[in-house]
């Protein structure tokens, strides 16, 4: 069993407030969830209306398939208009 353990830290321009960048992260982490069944949440910045932290795990029987997972999740964040992508740091066990 592997386990791939990501934080994806993101820029949401649009953001002027609190609630207009809850709403963009609320959508994305939920639109992951049901896309890609990882375990995700916000996990840092959460007072800053431009920014979030957000913290995410997937379980696969091997590395190279968690791997890819990971790879696909970045790709489909890269593709949303509303959220940029600052860094991430990924481990795996």
């Amino acid at each position: 069993m592997r386990v791939a353990i990501c934080i994806l830290e993101v820029y949401i321009p649009g953001a002027n407030s609190l609630k207009a960048k809850r709403q963009v992260t609320k959508s994305l982490i939920q639109r992951l969830r049901n896309k890609f069944n990882v375990s995700i949440t916000e996990v840092g910045e959460q007072d800053l209306w431009q920014k979030a932290e957000l913290g995410m795990a997937v379980v696969c029987h091997n590395g190279a398939g968690a791997d890819s997972i990971m790879e696909k999740i970045f790709s489909f964040v890269e593709k949303e208009s509303n959220v940029d992508i600052i860094s991430s740091r990924v481990e795996n066990y």
